[in-house]
Parts: structure tokens; sequence; C-alpha cells
């Protein structure tokens, strides 16, 4: 079975975002905790279930990839899901960490960027 260079470029994204994930949860869950407002710990704890979400949706599209390994679609798909998560989340995270509420502005540029990437996906599914 031969893996083509977009599967293994996502699959190892996507095992860094994971891990990246775990991290940074792991981090509001224990390292924010007492340091930090319960309302800004619900604003970073969709940070971190948007950014798991995603990421398991990167090993999906990865699969995809994998079955329509010609389907442009499906890489530019993963690409707005990756960009728009990181986007998103650490939009999410600094905005906390830095108490920063004006960077809550860019955090639907990220949403918009997944919804689409999503979309582009099941079109590649369907039409690819």
């Amino acid at each position: 079975m031969i893996i083509n260079n977009n599967v293994k470029r996502f699959l190892t994204i996507a095992s860094f975002m994971m891990a990246l994930a775990i991290a940074i949860g792991a981090f509001g869950a224990h390292g924010l905790k007492s340091i930090v407002e319960p309302k800004l710990l619900i604003t970073y704890h969709t940070g971190v279930e948007y950014h798991f979400y995603n990421t398991l949706g990167l090993f999906a599209a990865s699969f995809v990839m994998f079955l329509k390994e010609n389907s442009k679609k499906a890489v530019v798909a993963s690409w707005l899901i990756f960009i728009g998560t990181i986007i998103f989340s650490f939009s999410l995270y600094l905005l906390v960490i830095l108490n920063a509420p004006y960077l809550g502005a860019i955090t639907p540029i990220g949403g918009t960027l997944q919804i689409i990437g999503w979309v582009l996906l099941a079109i590649s599914i369907l039409k690819d």
C-alpha cells in the first residue's frame, strides 16, 4: 500500500495537532484554572473542543485523500480546516492567556474557514 505525500502530510499534521490539543487542554485544566476567571475558562475550553473536533476531522480528511488520491478539492479542504482551526482555536487561547478580548474579532474567520473546508470536503466526496 502506497500512501501519497498529501495523505502523509495531513496524517502527520493531524498527529501533531492532536498532541498539541491534549497539551493545551491539560494546560487549561491545570495551569489556568487558578489564575483565570471561570468565564474565560469556558472560552478557552471552546477553543480546545474545536481543536479536538477538527483535528479528528483531519484524520478523516486524510482518509478521503487516500481514497480519492487525485482530489485537489480534498487537499484544499484539508488546508482550510487546518488553517481555520489554528485561527479559531489559537485566537481563543491567546484571548484568554493575554486577556485580550479584541482577539475574539478574528475567531469567526477561523470558523468560516472550517465551514468552507468541510463543505468543500463534502463536495470532493460527491464530485471527484
